[in-house]
């Protein structure tokens, strides 16, 4: 079946191959609004990543030659005003544009063709469609724009993501997301073309510090939530790509609030061959985590700081180095809990805690980047290394008290005159938690990556090869005893202990290869993106490696004849992942050296359009997607702690669909509403098929950013989610199979107010705000409507009536919090 498809797309490829790319021209000219004089400045067309410019003549006059058929960004950078336009000309067309600047405003309107030109051209058209556009573009992924104004608590790229179409998170203290019904360890995150990694040993999302991103030095955010292509990494849910800016001026950034600061600084050398970007933050969860049913001290602090230096050598040669270094700790002495749940009748628990529990979690980072590149070429090397100490120690002794509120209420006293009764109880009995755990990872790695564009522009070439090394030591000490009125029985599993240390070593050997076409017919713009991956990689504890390769595929088609801007686009492909430290490890923390790849058939079909409302520019992405996992290592999820079994004795599968309706109501700023379908199940050793952990079947997501109409320096920022609740989870140690409740849906609003004193716009005529770039104040209100959310359940049992009671881990209450944002 596999060859029969190889040769069919191949025949596809060779037909669509032999159309020719024609070209167009783009005639325009520039003028000041305010005396109508012509302006010499320069121009930018931006395509494929590659900058291709022209300057205007001494009349303000520019011509440029530009591909057919093709979707295009003009940018025109000059000191009065800024724009950026799209378009799209037909074969042989010459279009001739106006651009009017009015302050930093511009007008940019068609120049009418003479009746020579009518002969001789086609009517032109203009073409809005706002996307990547390159010929080696990936068709799964979409950018997304003014990332850091979005209002979030934990300051992270990441949590905007879970107002997308299927990506989930029912933790806002967390980085970690799930993407169409994928584990935590299913994604990848790139930071300038660098593969990012995550703690390990972290149960709580509350334990979690500052993830590797910095909002403030980002430039461009692009996502997939799955169906991408062979350039990325083997596994089997999404990318997150992220690119920092390279500075143009020496600036400094500086944000304070209740929960954290940062500052970060742009330098930049007179000659302009050397930039650097240094930034700092620091953040506190301690205010969001004030609840009044949870009583105790609570007491972390996470810090980074990062650095990206480059370094122009020549017209070919770049030279880049990010580097980050973090600190978390985190310290917590729990005293009391009161918590409700059951809904109507429900029980209630008490807990009162002794003992305490502290970790730490800090590591390194390096990677040096070397990059070549002309017009047609380009070749970059990747040394990096990453290290990582995380410690985990408690001893943690809580003793609880469950009330049943509905036979309290049935009781025969209920009602009668007797002063305080006392209510059921139903369990009482004692847990005592300890830890001495230690992990320590290192990872270097070595890549060499290329792409060549050929000289019809329309096909393209990308490869790389990759070497990594990974050396985990793993000290893993814990046990837990469960108490019931002074009756200890391990036969009853009142006792519970993991016992294990060892060292191992990973080696992977990683290659791909992609080939790129565009193709043009008289109806059509047709994208075609074929390649393949493949991983070598061998565990030391292994009798030998193992091989899995990963064919893809991603057509597109946008009609070029059509009223509509639409782009309709389809992904195949086999996406396998060898398996982590993690992975290899199973609940009685053994490893297992045989584990194989889980692997994943993903079919992704597509549909962009992109239309103007209100005056604006709105694209509407909508996707259905399928998934068929074998091999499959199931795991549970504990808060954000992924345990798995260490097996590949399950398969599942996925499906759904996503809608998002986005669009720019502030100029470099999306808005968007999103709507998503999905369901997940697995069957683990043919018992039949139940719901898996991340089985998050209704999804709803908005984030609106907007100025206030009556108060023009004032922005307004809106971030909402409703999902429906996910599986409450299991006990440890016992066969999932037999609990299968569901958490409440999850519910969650942030809102904030941002009053602008000055930003490219605003009060640019300030005396007092000389020298300031940028000011702003800002008060945010956190879970606004003051929803009580569970992330997953805790269980306790009675051991003289051997019930389990699942306790709802509670994440945060309505929260304050004032910042301030500075830039000069």
């Amino acid at each position: 079946m596999i060859n029969r498809l190889g040769i069919t797309l191949l025949s596809f490829v060779l037909c669509i191959a032999t159309y020719a790319q024609d070209k167009a021209t783009l005639k325009g000219s520039i003028v000041v609004e305010e005396n109508a004089d012509k302006v010499e400045e320069i121009l930018v067309l931006l395509r494929d990543g590659v900058m291709v410019k022209t300057k205007t003549n001494a009349v303000g006059e520019f011509s440029i030659e530009v591909p057919a058929n093709e979707s295009l960004q003009l940018k025109f950078i000059g000191s009065l005003c800024l724009v950026t336009e799209k378009f799209r000309l037909h074969a042989n067309e010459v279009r001739k544009i106006k651009i009017t600047c009015n302050g930093v405003q511009a007008q940019v309107e068609e120049v009418k063709p003479s009746e020579q030109e009518l002969s001789n051209h086609l009517m032109p058209t203009v073409e809005i469609f706002n996307s990547n556009t390159g010929v080696d573009r990936d068709l799964s992924s979409t950018t997304l724009t003014g990332v850091s104004d979005v209002v979030t608590g934990s300051n992270r790229v990441e949590t905007m993501l879970t107002t997308l179409p299927g990506v989930n998170s029912n933790n806002e203290l967390s980085n970690q997301f799930s993407v169409r019904g994928g584990s935590f360890d299913e994604n990848l995150i790139y930071v300038n073309g660098v593969e990012m990694y995550r703690p390990f040993l972290i149960r709580s999302g509350k334990q979690e510090g500052l993830s590797f991103i910095n909002p403030t030095m980002v430039q461009d955010v692009s996502f997939s939530a799955g169906g991408f292509t062979a350039r990325y990494g083997d596994k089997l849910s999404s990318v997150l790509e992220v690119t920092y800016r390279k500075p143009t001026q020496n600036k400094a950034y500086l944000q304070a609030s209740f929960i954290g600061a940062g500052a970060t600084v742009d330098l930049v050398s007179k000659d302009k061959t050397f930039t650097a970007i240094l930034g700092m933050r620091y953040h506190n969860n301690r205010l969001l985590m004030n609840r009044k049913d949870d009583d105790g001290y609570y007491r972390p602090s996470f810090m980074d700081a990062q650095a990206v230096l480059q370094y122009k050598w020549n017209e070919e040669w770049d030279f880049s180095f990010i580097g980050n270094i973090t600190g978390n700790q985190y310290k917590y002495e729990p005293n009391r809990t009161n918590v409700s749940f059951g809904g109507y009748n429900a029980s209630n628990v008490s807990i009162l805690y002794n003992g305490k529990e502290e970790d730490q979690y800090s590591s390194l980072f390096g990677a040096l980047v070397s990059t070549y590149k002309t017009e047609q070429t380009t070749i970059e090397g990747i040394f990096s290394a990453y290290h990582t100490q995380e410690k985990e120690y408690f001893d943690i002794e809580a003793s609880y008290l469950v009330v049943d509120q509905a036979e309290y209420d049935n009781d025969p006293l209920f009602g009668t005159e007797i002063e305080n009764p006392l209510p059921i109880r139903k369990g009482v009995a004692s847990q005592y938690s300890h830890a001495r755990n230690n992990y320590d990872a290192l990872s270097l790695s070595a890549e060499v990556k290329g792409k060549y564009l050929f000289d019809d522009s329309t096909t393209a070439l990308r490869w790389g090869i990759k070497y990594v090394h990974e050396n985990t030591r793993d000290r893993l000490s814990e046990w837990e005893l469960i108490d019931s009125l002074g009756y200890v029985s391990p036969s009853n599993g009142a006792f519970a202990a993991l016992h294990n240390q060892q060292t191992v070593d990973v080696d992977r050997v990683m290659a791909y290869g992609e080939w790129n076409k565009n193709a043009y017919t008289q109806w059509a713009k047709i994208s075609l993106n074929a390649g393949a991956r493949m991983q070598w990689w061998k565990m030391s504890q292994a009798d030998q490696g193992k091989v899995v390769m990963s064919p893809r595929v991603q057509i597109g088609i946008e009609p070029s004849n059509w009223e509509k801007d639409m782009l309709f686009s389809l992904s195949i492909g086999l996406y396998q992942q060898p398996p982590s430290y993690r992975e290899y490890r199973g609940f009685d923390g053994t490893l297992n050296p045989d584990l194989k790849a889980q692997k994943a058939w993903t079919v992704v079909l597509g549909h962009h359009y992109q239309f103007k409302m209100w005056n604006k520019n709105f694209r509407m992405q909508s996707e259905v997607y399928y998934k068929n996992l074998q091999d499959v290592n199931i795991y549970t999820l504990d808060n954000v702690r992924l345990r798995y079994v260490a097996n590949n004795d399950a398969k599942a599968y996925v499906y759904g669909a996503d809608v998002r309706l986005y669009g720019e109501f502030i100029q470099g700023t999306e808005s968007w509403i999103s709507f998503g379908y999905m369901k997940t199940e697995e069957n683990y050793q043919d018992k039949g098929y139940i719901a898996r952990p991340t089985d998050q079947r209704l999804k709803f997501g908005m984030l609106f950013q907007d100025y206030v109409p009556s108060i023009p320096n004032l922005k307004l920022y809106l971030n909402a989610v409703y999902n429906t609740g996910l599986p409450g989870g299991s006990p440890s140690y016992v066969d999932p199979y037999l609990y299968q409740g569901r958490l409440r849906d999850y519910k969650r609003a942030d809102i904030g107010f941002n009053y602008v004193f000055k930003d490219a716009e605003i009060g640019q005529d300030s005396k007092w705000l000389q020298g300031i770039e940028q000011l702003q104040i800002g008060i945010e209100i956190y879970n606004v409507f003051n929803i009580e959310n569970a992330i997953t359940n805790t269980w306790i049992r009675d051991l003289s009536s051997q019930k389990a009671y699942a306790i709802p881990n509670f994440m945060t209450s309505r929260t304050f919090n004032m910042k301030i944002a500075l830039t000069f």
